[in-house]
């Protein structure tokens, strides 16, 4: 059954872009769920709507929208609740003035410093803004007036955005040449106050008086794919690596390290250091703690090149990450 609402209209404005009469007005709306009430400008109106947001309510109400009018909350916002609210503020013709330069603007906004700056005036600190009687009404209309004293106040607050970083990382859990964005970036925010040097009204020059950072960039990480595929020729080297405990997970970066180090060759050894064997340990006999055949037995080698890895890079991708920076580990 198709709800009735009825509609109180308290005021008329002659100036408003959609006119309620005088009398009760009945407005009907099909499959309604929500109560939403706008106020315009000093006019009520009520309804009970489906709209799920507030521009498609205020559509179905043929309510006219005029540039420099605001809308509150937002045309996208959702009407999520019964009895909703909707503030219409109508624009209205405005004059700054600033010194001779005169801006014409509509606006919504009742406050003159607001104003000011959406006119694209700058207002300094100590300035003084007051309105004055309109000596144009021929040529501006029924305007409000607004003029701005500057009172030797040559200091401005602004907000200035603190780009963000990059920064990249290496990540072994990512195929070789694959990229991923793992944090995304954020601009900062600092509020710099500057002293302004005028001569003739024209800005000649500023110094920052004070920078406050009011939010901190956040940088933005991507991750380089560092996983490599292991080449067949590496696939007995794999095999010792595997029985010497080093997980799937690991053993692609193990493999790269150990193929940096010594080739995999259990007899390696460092002619100038005299570091031996797959994990060039110095001396060598320090691998003796993993079994007595560690100078021929490549999987004790891999055994105790794991251990020291890991307690002194907490595991084979960060003694891996550490080559890189250093080309030792």
């Amino acid at each position: 059954m198709t709800a009735l609402v009825l509609v109180f209209v308290f005021l008329a404005k002659a100036n408003s872009s959609r006119t309620f009469a005088d009398t009760d007005e009945v407005i009907e709306v099909n499959e309604t769920t929500n109560f939403v009430t706008f106020y315009d400008d000093g006019t009520k109106l009520t309804i009970k709507t489906n709209a799920k947001t507030v521009g498609d309510a205020i559509e179905a109400t043929e309510i006219i929208i005029n540039d420099g009018d605001r809308i509150e909350p937002s045309l996208d916002s959702e009407i999520n609740a019964d009895n909703f609210f909707i503030n219409i503020y109508r624009s209205r013709p405005v004059i700054v003035k600033d010194g001779l330069n005169e801006k014409y603007v509509m606006t919504a906004s009742y406050n003159p410093t607001e104003i000011f700056k959406e006119a694209g005036v700058t207002v300094y600190d100590g300035d003084e803004i007051k309105s004055i009687p309109n000596t144009n009404f021929l040529e501006a209309g029924v305007a409000t007036v607004y003029e701005i004293t500057r009172n030797g106040g040559r200091e401005v607050t602004v907000e200035e955005e603190i780009p963000f970083a990059e920064e990249t990382v290496r990540d072994f859990n990512l195929a070789s040449g694959k990229t991923e964005v793992k944090q995304l970036g954020e601009v900062g925010m600092k509020q710099i106050t500057y002293k302004v040097q005028y001569i003739n009204n024209e800005e000649v020059a500023r110094e920052v008086v004070s920078e406050v950072v009011v939010r901190e960039p956040v940088s933005r990480i991507v991750a380089i794919g560092a996983k490599k595929s292991i080449p067949p020729e590496w696939g007995t080297c794999a095999g010792w690596a595997r029985e010497a405990g080093v997980s799937e997970d690991d053993l692609s970066s193990a493999l790269d390290l150990i193929y940096r180090e010594s080739g995999c060759r259990v007899d390696a050894r460092n002619a100038y250091s005299g570091a031996y064997g797959i994990p060039q340990a110095l001396p060598g006999s320090k691998m003796a703690a993993y079994g007595a055949d560690w100078e021929t037995n490549p999987v004790t080698q891999i055994k105790w090149m794991s251990g020291y890895v890991t307690g002194r890079y907490g595991g084979w991708k960060q003694a891996i990450e550490f080559w890189y920076a250093h080309g030792w580990y």
